[in-house]
């Protein structure tokens, strides 16, 4: 069992930092009173695996139970559980940009000014972030930036692949809702037209290789690939995590099934996806 603490100043991008461990297959638990914390973990390992990894995110709402959660922290680690501490700070003049941005007021200001808010809060929290292992200043990071760093030090190289489905269709019955991309491939002679394919499907031997055996068909492959590598590292980059390729023919039974399979072979040797190929339509007829 992981566990993680997420702390640190409102404004800094707590709920960012939980949004990205979630993506990571991180269990998020937000503003959980310390003194369930514990309880919480040993929970989560009475899951017989279906939770391995558990969040908390913590602020300063949860100070009217107790102002010692550097206490819970060392008694997780007395049972063996080792958490890690993550604290998001930035500077004064980011915060109140960050505030007056969203029009909202802070959430010890109380009274008074926003600044008077953000000093108590930092005052509140310095304890916890010298017992952090790992403090991040967002003051520069754009949302990207932040999931990046926190990618890098809470992800596992299964968690922060792109996952790919390679999903074939029929135009005959509609266009998917969820695509990102589709790729027409209506282009190919259809294998509908030769009587002794038409039973057959785009996963026979027989028609995968009528089908790629077409003028273009391999060119068109090729190029797309190209094009689906930069498309891939531009999606990482930007902290895209899925991403669902549509490949349609009239009636997604033939040219659309085998060039999903050919295009999903061709990108489960990328590194950094993850691949699954769904054949939407076929068996409709």
């Amino acid at each position: 069992m992981e566990v993680a603490v997420v702390s640190g100043l409102s404004g800094a991008g707590r709920s960012t930092a939980a949004k990205c461990l979630e993506d990571l297959g991180w269990f998020v638990v937000d503003n959980l009173p310390p003194e369930l914390i514990a309880t919480m973990v040993e929970l989560g390992a009475q899951a017989r695996g279906a939770i391995t990894k558990v969040a908390v995110v913590m602020d300063v709402r949860s100070r009217a139970f107790t102002d010692d959660l550097a206490s819970v922290i060392k008694d997780l680690d007395a049972r063996g559980y080792k958490p890690r501490v993550l604290f998001l700070e930035a500077t004064d003049a980011v915060l109140v940009r960050r505030f007056e941005a969203v029009r909202r007021g802070h959430p010890m200001q109380g009274d008074g000014r926003l600044a008077d808010g953000i000093t108590a809060e930092r005052t509140l929290l310095e304890p916890l972030r010298e017992e952090a292992d790992l403090v991040l200043d967002t003051s520069s990071l754009s949302v990207h930036d932040l999931r990046a760093k926190i990618e890098d030090a809470f992800g596992s190289e299964a968690s922060t692949q792109t996952r790919v489905t390679v999903l074939s269709f029929g135009y005959k019955y509609g266009l998917p809702m969820d695509a990102d991309l589709v790729m027409d491939v209506r282009f190919l002679p259809n294998p509908f037209w030769i009587p002794e394919l038409r039973e057959h499907t785009g996963l026979d031997g027989e028609v995968r290789n009528y089908v790629l055996s077409q003028e273009g068909a391999e060119e068109f492959l090729d190029r797309y690939h190209q094009l689906l590598r930069l498309i891939g590292a531009g999606y990482k980059r930007e902290g895209k995590r899925y991403l669902t390729l549509a490949v349609g023919c009239t009636g997604g039974k033939h040219r659309s099934v085998a060039l999903s399979e050919e295009l999903a072979q061709r990108l489960s040797n990328e590194d950094g996806m993850a691949v699954k190929v769904v054949h939407r339509d076929l068996g409709r007829e």
